[in-house]
């Protein structure tokens, strides 16, 4: 039986940081200690002004390539998770295949999705590879939310921070009756997915598209009815009503997997949520029926919220912390912008590898 395994992770972090001290200084009211406190982040990685989704993407897969993780040449499938790509068309995938130079018979394309991108995009890339489409698949999610951020803006600027990261998912032969995480052999799976688009402008640019296109009028800034500053060309975040969805959705689906996992005789080693902010985190572990810490992990304190790159951020972070290893089992958790929301567990092989952050 053909099997999805995850062989490894590698990730990129821009050079530019925004601390909080820099914060601390554009908003009245706020010292670094109180937005450290509120939020749970010291600092964030911020993309230079000439620097890309790409640019980072690529960045990434050359830490892969270069750890002896991923061949070049192995690589028969591209999928780039990103929701600020280079341009409208062509797809990014497409152009990042070309600067890594991988083979032309590489299928390449692009996922547009935030917070949950990460566990969707392991599911497309599963299906890829448990098809026979493909053996081994280069998965790249890269976001430069920063990009799409007023400075003036209390809501969105102290949260979100930039990032890249590469995974390889390669085939494997196993003799288990599953094909899932769940079963002997390490895997992917089962996974739970979900949407309510009736959220979708609670996470929103809203200008620059088909629906509203961007003119002088969207390029106007001013303060809307959740304390940020922004224009329509930038990010709106309602970040209660997105506090809220994740507290009504999040624990039940975290406890309709533990059962499952319970019913199949297997245990959880590791809780690798999308890193939002410590408040939520902590929240959210609460409502998941006290999650044991040691096994919670949370690294957003010098990363901030990468979004689709979060998670896989935050297995190479848990690598080095002992939590996340070949043998281990994981349970990981993605919501956010669409409204989406998905789940699965990994467990990982025992060729996993992770290429090590520079803090």
């Amino acid at each position: 039986m053909k099997v999805a395994q995850i062989r490894g992770v590698a990730a990129y972090l821009p050079e530019g940081r925004l601390d909080n001290k820099e914060l601390a200084q554009v908003f009245s009211n706020w010292t670094e200690e109180k937005i450290k406190r509120k939020i749970g982040i010291a600092s964030r990685p911020i993309a230079a002004k000439d620097e890309t989704a790409v640019d980072m993407g690529v960045a990434a897969c050359e830490r892969l390539f270069a750890s002896g993780i991923a061949e070049r040449d192995s690589v028969d499938f591209l999928v780039l998770c990103t929701q600020s790509p280079d341009y409208f068309l062509p797809t990014s995938a497409c152009i990042l295949q070309h600067r890594l130079g991988l083979k032309s018979s590489c299928g390449a394309f692009d996922i547009n999705l935030g917070c949950s991108g990460y566990v969707y995009g392991l599911g497309v890339c599963k299906g890829l590879i448990e098809s026979g489409v493909a053996r081994n698949v280069l998965f790249v999610t890269s976001e430069t939310y920063s990009k799409y951020i007023n400075e003036r803006d209390r809501v969105t600027r102290p949260l979100f921070g930039d990032g890249a990261t590469a995974t390889l998912l390669e085939a494997a032969d196993v003799d288990a009756e599953t094909n899932d995480a769940l079963g002997d052999a390490p895997g992917i799976g089962p996974f739970e997915y979900g949407a309510d688009g009736s959220g979708a402008n609670m996470l929103i640019v809203e200008a620059g598209a088909s629906r509203l296109p961007s003119s002088p009028e969207t390029a106007i800034a001013y303060s809307d009815s959740q304390a940020g500053y922004r224009s329509k060309d930038q990010l709106f975040m309602n970040g209660a009503g997105i506090f809220t969805f994740s507290i009504d959705v999040i624990p039940p689906l975290v406890s309709r997997l533990e059962r499952l996992a319970a019913d199949r005789g297997a245990s959880v080693d590791a809780y690798i949520f999308h890193q939002a902010n410590k408040f939520m985190l902590d929240r959210l572990r609460e409502e998941c029926g006290n999650l044991d810490p040691a096994k919670f992990f949370n690294n957003i304190m010098t990363r901030g919220n990468t979004v689709s790159s979060s998670i896989p951020i935050a297995l190479i972070d848990a690598s080095r912390d002992g939590l996340v290893h070949p043998g281990s089992r994981a349970l990981l958790v993605g919501f956010g912008v669409g409204l989406s929301w998905g789940a699965c567990f990994a467990r990982f092989p025992e060729n996993f590898r992770v290429a090590p952050l520079e803090d």
